[in-house]
């Protein structure tokens, strides 16, 4: 498997060996040994599934300590333009993003340290995009960025993408208050 370690801290693209022959491909998806070694640790304990179409937004979200969230998401059908922002106060790339395109084709991977604001644009229909989770889903711990916000100047490379009413009414960074040190 290839690893990359991404210009924001904790950040890693996982791409793995496709093997493909007439019958179809197989790779392995996840390896908790190989993933710990890398950096991309945690306690996985909850997977979460979205399909959308071409178009669809979702983010930037993140779930307040203390039920923060680490991530390990791909794309099982379709791309997608995935993004995050670091929200560490102390980092020295604090309100920085680093944007990857997660291609099922690819079967590229992106670990997602806690402390992070996550979203995603898909950039085809029928996308199927997976979530593995550190830690359970806690509405009350809900956060997160707008996704146009201009101060942190993200090309979604996408004109007029399809919001929820939730997303656009997140706060800008300029009003925001990290709860990550």
């Amino acid at each position: 498997m290839e690893i990359k370690h991404h210009a924001l801290a904790g950040v890693i693209e996982f791409t793995p060996r496709v093997f493909g022959d007439p019958r179809g491909a197989f790779f392995e998806s996840f390896s908790a040994r190989l993933m710990q070694e890398a950096g991309a640790v945690g306690d996985w304990v909850q997977d979460n599934q979205s399909s959308s179409g071409a178009g669809v937004l979702r983010g930037l979200h993140f779930q307040r300590p203390p039920y923060a969230q680490a991530k390990l998401v791909r794309v099982a059908a379709g791309r997608a333009v995935d993004v995050v922002v670091d929200l560490r106060r102390s980092s020295p790339t604090y309100g920085q993003h680093v944007t990857v395109v997660l291609d099922s084709q690819r079967c590229n991977m992106l670990y997602v340290p806690t402390g992070f604001a996550h979203g995603f644009v898909a950039t085809e229909d029928n996308t199927l995009f997976l979530y593995k989770c550190t830690d359970y889903y806690n509405p009350g711990s809900e956060g997160g960025l707008r996704w146009d916000d201009p101060t942190l100047g993200i090309d979604w490379d996408i004109a007029a993408p399809l919001v929820s009413d939730k997303d656009r009414a997140l706060p800008l960074f300029a009003d925001f208050d990290t709860p990550f040190e």
